[in-house]
């Protein structure tokens, strides 16, 4: 079943107007889990509480808030809010291009694909054209679902791609993380085995080799567990290794025993990790 357009509009870049619809260019497939009593297996239910009178608030009564300072609080109604938001802007407005490479993949978001809109493929095919010839990347902004979102235009095998973007405000400098001083250096034999050992483990970039193995275990455990099979805990996890270049060499080792280079079923294989063990006598 094709996605369902989820905004139609248009990018705007100098006096070239290009009619477009957006629609979702990723789907979850998170497990989701429900909070139930223990005591009787019923799904709990949250509701509202006010925290002065400990009384539930009906929806119509709850509005939203801004804290200046602890348990003071700015009210604002939805009008007031909608007064700052671009509701019915349906234009992406182009404001720079500027080179793919130098934008951090930290600052992409959340991915939309655009299709063109009603007499306005010629322009779509012309855009994303200029785009892969000069390895140009739009910056713009959009409305979607009343909120004003910094965007980045790409062009993918001749389709149009928009990531929404965060912010520079929003983006932790990697400078400020704390990085504890090594206790000794990094020799040279060490530093060329771990080149090494990353070169052996090179393959080319293929998606569909990384499946979700944790999903996949999950919803193992939820049939074992409804089959009535008693899971035993996983053992914990192995810290760093004490000799930094005897694990460095062990570990080229078996790169090069299980033939760096090649592709191989990573996904498959992975599958089967960390599964949790049922004990004897249990069904499997």
């Amino acid at each position: 079943m094709p996605p369902r357009s989820l905004w139609n509009g248009a990018i705007r870049f100098g006096l070239v107007t290009v009619p477009v619809k957006v629609f979702g260019a990723v789907e979850s497939k998170q497990v989701r889990f429900r909070e139930v009593h223990l005591a009787d297996g019923a799904p709990l239910e949250h509701r509202r509480l006010c925290s002065k009178e400990g009384e539930e608030v009906p929806y119509e009564e709850v509005v939203r808030g801004y804290e200046l300072e602890p348990g003071r609080y700015v009210v604002l109604t939805s009008d007031e809010i909608q007064a700052v938001e671009r509701i019915g802007s349906k234009t992406i407005e182009i404001e720079d291009f500027v080179p793919a490479d130098q934008i951090d993949p930290v600052y992409y978001d959340k991915p939309y694909y655009l299709g063109p809109g009603k007499g306005g493929a010629d322009a779509y095919r012309l855009l994303a054209r200029a785009l892969e010839r000069t390895g140009r990347v739009g910056i713009g902004r959009f409305v979607l679902r009343t909120k004003e979102r910094l965007v980045a235009l790409h062009p993918s095998d001749g389709v149009l791609r928009i990531d929404t973007m965060r912010f520079h405000d929003e983006v932790v400098s990697g400078s400020e993380v704390e990085i504890p001083r090594p206790q000794t250096a990094v020799s040279e034999r060490e530093a060329k085995m771990g080149e090494t050992l990353v070169e052996a483990l090179v393959h080319e970039w293929r998606p569909e080799d990384y499946a979700d193995t944790y999903r996949e275990r999950v919803l193992e455990l939820v049939r074992a567990k409804a089959a009535g099979e008693t899971i035993e805990p996983p053992p914990p996890a192995p810290g760093p290794a004490p000799d930094l270049l005897g694990a460095l060499e062990a570990s080229l080792a078996e790169a090069r025993k299980r033939g760096g280079g090649k592709a191989r079923p990573r996904a498959k294989r992975a599958a089967g990790r960390g599964r949790p063990p049922a004990r004897a006598g249990s069904r499997r």
